[in-house]
């Protein structure tokens, strides 16, 4: 049996959880439900939960940051990280600092060895939740925005019961854990809805599975363009709630139309809180033009023009080209530092954005899921026979050439994996020291 470190070493402590399943993935509520059980997880606070494809990251950063505004203290738990594990964990929109989170994983493992002849196997991400929930217990939270890893239905996050749930979107990924079709995998992230508890559906054309569960347990149900939407204006844009202009707020700081989408579900869950949590709608404005999210069309340089963006399925991929196009110029070229894991859409992202690149800097990731950078030149050649493409160690090496060869009315695009944003990010940081 693995031994937990001695010393509060972060760095020691997440080797040990990583070690302790032996699946990186085990779908599943009854070993997260043991610990909380066992250290009487049973949060007061008030939670709200995010699930979707595509979104749950700035969804969960605009719901914090209203929430900070409107003088409540905020939780706030998110993954994968990009850089720090402490990324996922925040307080007050603070990270948690590394003695902290050692701590939590003490209390999390001495739990779940209790037993000492019968360990509760956790996986990394269920270890690094019930953490979250502990510190957060720890702190004395108002509020936590608790964001699902993969699916919903049996995601550790779902152990534990929101006042609102959101699904943001829903599209094609993590198909060998939820299902090939989207009717399969509305069901699963349905699975976050409760009766009689505010459901918040983004997606504009949601599948019958969801519809009809959210349906089946009665929950307070409330769809995009139907519950509510928004609309741009010429200064901002209108929330609108049961088909009436409730608020006029200004656009959000992250760039994209279908940021709207996420706004607009961020204002809806709060409004269906306000009994609960009351917010002014100049928190709620203030925090439109607040929040950023790393890795999502984050600038980084502006000549050449670089922009990271997690983009890592073919949904996200043609909002990423969207925006590209949007911010097109005639004269400029752009490069993409691409790379991804082989267990994803390859074709499909690619299909989405190629109209929007001129060159293609192909990079190997260092995981072993990650595709080698030859089967991504193949999936280039064949849906763009015609474009540039060249082959890179890794994304780092990739966006270092790229540097090299762009001019200053140039983009280079990083995306593909939030390993690809990962390595650049840090390869970015050391030249910039």
């Amino acid at each position: 049996m693995l031994k937990a470190p001695e010393a509060r070493n972060l760095n020691d402590w997440l080797a040990y959880i990583e070690g302790l399943h032996p699946k990186s993935i085990a779908m599943g509520l009854e070993r997260v439900n043991q610990i909380i059980e066992r250290l009487s997880l049973h949060p007061s606070f008030t939670i709200i939960t995010v699930a979707g494809t595509n979104g749950k990251g700035s969804t969960c950063a605009m719901l914090e940051n209203i929430y900070r505004e409107a003088g409540y203290k905020v939780g706030c738990y998110t993954s994968p990280h990009l850089v720090r594990y402490n990324e996922r964990v925040k307080v007050n929109g603070k990270e948690v600092n590394d003695e902290t989170l050692c701590k939590a994983f003490t209390a999390i493992d001495a739990a779940r060895t209790r037993d000492v002849d019968y360990p509760v196997a956790l996986t990394y991400f269920e270890v690094g939740t019930l953490a979250a929930i502990w510190h957060f217990m720890q702190s004395k939270v108002d509020i936590a925005i608790l964001e699902i890893g993969l699916g919903g239905r049996l995601d550790a996050v779902n152990a534990f019961e929101p006042d609102c749930a959101i699904v943001t979107s829903i599209d094609l990924d993590h198909m060998e854990f939820l299902g090939d079709t989207r009717e399969k995998i509305g069901f699963e992230k349905a699975g976050v809805y409760r009766s009689h508890v505010p459901a918040i559906c983004g997606d504009h054309t949601p599948p019958e599975s969801l519809l009809s569960y959210a349906s089946s347990i009665q929950a307070d149900f409330k769809l995009i363009d139907l519950d509510f939407g928004h609309h741009l204006t010429a200064g901002g844009w209108q929330f609108v709630n049961q088909g009436l202009l409730q608020y006029e707020l200004p656009l959000p700081a992250l760039q994209g139309h279908y940021q709207l989408d996420n706004a607009a579900c961020a204002i809806a869950a709060v409004e269906s809180l306000q009994n609960k949590r009351t917010v002014p709608v100049a928190a709620m404005a203030k925090a439109m033009q607040a929040t950023t999210v790393a890795g999502r069309f984050q600038t980084i340089s502006l000549k050449p023009w670089v922009i990271l963006d997690v983009a890592h399925n073919p949904h996200a991929a043609r909002a990423l080209a969207e925006n590209l196009h949007t911010c097109s110029k005639s004269s400029s070229k752009t490069i993409a530092v691409f790379a991804m894991l082989g267990d994803k859409d390859i074709p499909g992202v690619i299909a989405a954005v190629q109209q929007e690149i001129d060159s293609w800097y192909v990079a190997d990731i260092d995981h072993p899921r990650g595709a080698p950078a030859q089967t991504l030149k193949a999936c280039i050649a064949q849906s763009a026979p015609l474009a540039r493409c060249l082959s890179f160690d890794n994304a780092a090496n990739a966006y270092a050439q790229a540097c090299i060869d762009a001019g200053e009315n140039d983009k280079i695009v990083v995306f593909g994996s939030f390993f690809t944003v990962s390595n650049v990010m840090q390869a970015f940081a050391q030249t910039t020291q």
